[in-house]
């Protein structure tokens, strides 16, 4: 039996068993030559830079068109493309580089410049997460925490500072009874004021004075600072910053060793005493106060305490409001003596309340005729509100009294006490 064939020069027949002749075979395509083995040249290769290709074409804009675009170049929201036609543009149009100008002023006032420093919570959410973790072998009392977070977030400020910054000039304010003092140093002098009152704490230890063989005429804060930037022949250094914080290494140090029954601890001011849970706050409050002088005098920014310490120095101050009142009573700088209402120790009597709003806040009650009085809301003769960092600037010394007070309602003369009570917990 015969196959169909195909017509052409490809036609084969297919063999059937019989005793025909088979087609011819089917053809298979040779190899193919590479170009190397030809024998033949290689074409030319081309240079990179050879490839003419024509430049981009630049978007052309019109003035209007321009103009319109100023409100987003002033709030970088522009493209590339865009930002480069106005920047040219301005540089051609006097009207548009004025417009330009208010525009990125504007911006300026609305966007607060953002610090650097890192949140002044991180330090204590990392320490608090790692201590979950692993509980340390000796803690670090609470009372003391904030002693320890406000040395090292002032420590970071300062390790960037060049020669021009340590000897940047500073002003420390505080009251003097009703008045306003200040008195002038220079960065460095504030680390060295900073050391001498922290020895304070340091001798009430039994660690060394960072005095020496430095004697103050008083005990004082004031004149052992003064006796320290006296002793040397010339105005302190960026030298002061490696004592300063040995020494706040040791005190934490110390105190955690100690354990927490050493909080009772008296620690001597010259004028007055503090145990020493609250000296050690005490501290931290000044560190943060003269940190804030610090970046002031630099132009820096920096945050306030976090909240839970920024209350605890609240709390502080409001539970030396009540003998800084009978001190200015005896001094004859509060109301008059007609106008108090004595009751038995630890018996409510005639009260203010306070109330701080925002970070840190809360309320107290203070009494105003006698410490030894308790504080009742029974007896309110008057209530303040206050900002929370407006009134550590306060009893800093930093905001005069009469400015303080976001509200006041009820005795005028009582509020007036407590504002100048409060300011005249300042100090050099």
């Amino acid at each position: 039996m015969r196959g169909c064939g195909v017509s052409g020069p490809d036609r084969f027949e297919a063999y059937d068993g019989d005793d025909e002749e088979p087609g011819p075979p089917p053809r298979i395509p040779v190899p193919r030559v590479s170009v190397e083995d030809s024998g033949l040249p290689l074409p030319a290769l081309e240079e990179p830079g050879d490839a003419t290709e024509p430049p981009p074409v630049r978007p052309v804009f019109e003035h209007p068109v321009l103009k319109a675009l100023l409100g987003a170049w002033a709030l970088a929201a522009c493209s590339a493309e865009e930002a480069t036609a106005v920047e040219e543009h301005l540089g051609e149009c006097g009207a548009c580089a004025d417009e330009a100008r208010r525009l990125r002023e504007a911006v300026g006032l609305l966007q607060r410049p953002d610090s650097l420093d890192l949140d002044p919570g991180l330090r204590a959410r990392v320490l608090e997460s790692c201590l979950e973790r692993r509980p340390p072998r000796v803690p670090v009392p609470d009372w003391a925490a904030a002693y320890d977070t406000e040395t090292a977030r002032l420590d970071a400020l300062l390790q960037d500072f060049g020669d021009a910054e340590w000897h940047a000039p500073v002003r420390l304010r505080w009251f003097r009874g009703d008045q306003a003092t200040s008195r002038r140093t220079t960065v460095a002098g504030v680390i060295a004021h900073l050391l001498s009152v922290d020895g304070l704490v340091a001798v009430a230890l039994g660690l060394d004075d960072p005095l020496g063989d430095v004697a103050a005429r008083q005990p004082t804060p004031a004149s052992r600072t003064e006796a320290y930037w006296s002793a040397s022949r010339f105005p302190p250094t960026r030298a002061v910053r490696a004592p300063w914080r040995e020494q706040s290494h040791n005190l934490v140090r110390s105190v955690s060793f100690t354990g927490s029954g050493v909080g009772r601890l008296p620690v001597p001011y010259g004028d007055f005493e503090l145990p020493l849970h609250d000296a050690m706050l005490d501290r931290a409050f000044e560190c943060w106060v003269h940190a804030e002088d610090i970046a002031d005098a630099v132009d820096y920014p920096y945050d306030p305490p976090s909240p839970r310490h920024l209350h605890r120095m609240i709390d502080l101050a409001a539970r030396m409001l009540p003998h800084v009142l009978a001190d200015r009573r005896r001094g004859g700088l509060a109301a008059p003596v007609h106008h108090r209402h004595l009751v038995t120790a630890g018996q409510p009597g005639r009260s203010l309340r306070l109330e701080i709003e925002g970070s840190g806040g809360g309320e107290w009650l203070i009494p105003l005729d006698s410490p030894a009085a308790k504080g009742s809301a029974e007896h309110e003769v008057a209530h303040v509100a206050l900002d929370g960092v407006e009134f550590c600037r306060l009893a800093a010394g930093h905001v005069p009294p009469q400015e303080a007070a976001a509200g006041q309602v009820g005795d005028r003369e009582a509020i007036r006490d407590v504002l100048f009570a409060a300011a005249s917990l300042s100090r050099m």
